[in-house]
C-alpha cells in the first residue's frame, strides 16, 4: 500500500510495537513514528512478575521485537521521549524538548500507571511499584538480600510478586482489604483457593485488612500500618493495588472517554477519525460481547496493537476478541478466558478436585458460561474458550463432571 502518509504511534508499548509492525505488514511504506519515555525499546510486561523476577528468563526474553527490527522495517523508535501536547487542530503532537511532529493518523498506545497510595509515610525508601525494567530490577537485588517483605493487595501483581520472593526466601506478608486475595476478579470460592495456594507456601497472608500508612527510620520503611492498628514489619513493601490508564493527552485534546479510557469504536477509532487507541488506555466496543469493555492485560494489548495497525491502514476489521490472561505462581499455572459483564456472574462451577492441583472453574450467568480457566491442565484450553466464546447453554453437574468431555456440553 504505497502512502506518503506519517502514522505516528504514542507510546513504546507492546500495543505500540505491535501496531508498527502489523502496518508495514499491511504494506505501509509512509513514515511510522513510534514515540516512548522509557529508555527501553518496546517489552513485554507480564514477565516483570513472572519469569524474570524469579530469575528464570534472561532479559532478551522480555522484548517484543529483536535490537534491530525497529530500523530493519523503518520504523523511527524515539526512546526517553515524552510527547507533551496533542494538537488535533494541526494534526500535530509535540515532544518534550519542544519539537513537534505532525502525522496523518495517531495511535495512542500510553497504557497505564500504577496507582500510588497517597498515605502517610507513602514517599519512604524501600515502597515499591512493579510496572517498568526498572522496578523488577530493583525488585530482584531487593529480593536477593533476603529480609521481611510486606505486600499491599492479592491482585495479580500482587500475588505474582508474593510467590516470586518466596522463592529468594523473603519472608513475606501480603495485607489484602477483601476477604479473598482476587476477590473482585475471580469470587469468593475461587478467591479461597488462591489463598490457601499462598498461605501453604508460607504467605502469611491477612485478608480484610487494608493499610493506613508506613513507618520508617532514617528515611528508609520499617513497617505497615494496616487498618487494625497493627504494624507489620517490612524491611521492603510492593504495592499492588492496580492501575490508572494514561488517558491525559486524550483528555486534554478533548477525545471521548469511557470507562477510565479513550472511548474507540469496534475498529479502535476514537471520536476523532484520525486517532486511535490500543491496549490498557482503549475502551472498546467489542462486537462478541456486545459491550464496552477496557481490558488491562498482555494479550489484549497485543491483539489490539495488532489490529489498530491493520485499521490505521485502512484493512481493519472489528475487534472481537474473547479476552484472555494468565498467571504463574509457585508450580500453578493458570489460563483464563471469558469475560464477565459488571453484573457478575451467579454461579461458578468447579470441574476436578483443586487439592489435587489439576482443576477447571467456571463463571455462568443465567446458566451460560461466561468465562472458563485451567489450572495446571495443558489440553482444554480450546474447549474451554470455546464455551465462553459461545455463551454456551450447560448443564451444572455435567459441566462439573471430568469425565463428561467439554466438546459434549453444548
Amino acid at each position: 500500500m504505497a502512502t506518503e502518509q506519517t502514522y505516528v504511534i504514542v507510546g513504546a508499548s507492546l500495543a505500540g510495537a505491535k501496531a508498527a509492525q502489523s502496518l508495514r505488514d499491511a504494506g505501509v511504506d509512509g513514515r511510522v513514528v513510534l514515540i516512548g519515555d522509557e529508555t527501553e525499546r518496546p517489552y513485554e510486561r507480564p514477565l516483570l512478575s513472572k519469569g524474570y523476577l524469579i530469575g528464570k528468563d534472561e532479559r532478551d526474553k522480555i522484548y517484543v521485537h529483536p535490537e534491530d527490527w525497529y530500523a530493519g522495517h523503518d520504523v523511527e523508535l524515539r526512546l526517553d521521549t515524552r510527547v507533551t501536547a496533542l494538537d488535533r487542530d494541526r494534526s500535530e503532537v509535540e515532544l518534550s524538548g519542544g519539537e513537534r511532529i505532525g502525522y496523518d493518523r495517531l495511535l495512542l498506545a500510553t497504557g497505564a500507571s500504577p496507582r500510588r497510595l497517597d498515605l502517610p509515610g507513602g514517599d519512604l525508601q524501600g515502597i515499591h511499584y512493579l510496572r517498568r525494567t526498572g522496578d523488577s530490577d530493583a525488585l530482584r537485588e531487593t529480593f536477593a538480600g533476603g529480609g521481611r517483605l510486606v505486600v499491599v493487595g492479592g491482585g495479580w501483581i500482587g500475588l505474582e510478586v508474593a510467590a516470586a520472593a518466596r522463592g529468594y526466601g523473603v519472608e513475606v506478608t501480603l495485607v489484602e482489604p477483601q476477604p479473598t486475595p482476587l476477590y473482585g476478579v475471580l469470587g469468593p470460592e475461587v478467591g479461597k483457593i488462591f489463598g490457601r495456594l499462598h498461605r501453604a507456601h508460607g504467605v502469611d497472608l491477612r485478608t480484610g485488612s487494608g493499610v493506613e500508612g508506613f513507618e520508617g527510620s532514617g528515611g528508609r520503611v520499617t513497617g505497615v500500618v494496616t487498618s487494625g492498628g497493627t504494624v507489620v514489619p517490612a524491611d521492603m513493601v510492593v504495592v499492588g493495588v492496580g492501575i490508572t490508564p494514561n488517558v491525559e493527552l486524550a483528555e486534554a485534546a478533548g477525545l471521548d472517554l469511557a470507562l477510565g479510557g479513550v472511548a474507540v469504536d469496534e475498529l479502535l477509532r476514537s471520536s476523532d477519525p484520525g486517532i486511535w487507541a490500543a491496549g490498557d488506555v482503549a475502551s472498546a466496543v467489542n462486537p462478541l460481547l456486545g459491550a464496552r469493555v477496557r481490558v488491562e492485560h498482555w494479550a489484549n494489548a497485543s491483539n489490539q496493537g495488532k489490529a489498530a495497525g491493520l485499521s490505521m491502514a485502512d484493512q481493519g476489521e472489528p475487534y472481537a476478541k474473547l479476552p484472555y490472561f494468565y498467571t504463574d505462581q509457585y508450580d500453578l499455572g493458570m489460563e483464563y478466558h471469558g469475560w464477565v459483564g459488571p453484573d457478575g456472574a451467579d454461579e461458578v462451577v468447579l470441574r476436578g478436585d483443586p487439592e489435587s492441583g489439576e482443576w477447571l472453574a467456571f463463571w455462568l450467568s443465567g446458566g451460560r458460561v461466561q468465562a472458563g480457566m485451567t489450572v495446571n491442565v495443558w489440553d482444554q484450553g480450546d474447549p474451554v474458550k470455546a464455551l465462553a466464546r459461545d455463551r454456551a447453554s450447560v448443564d451444572r453437574s455435567r459441566l462439573a463432571d471430568p469425565g463428561v468431555p467439554l466438546d459434549d456440553l453444548t
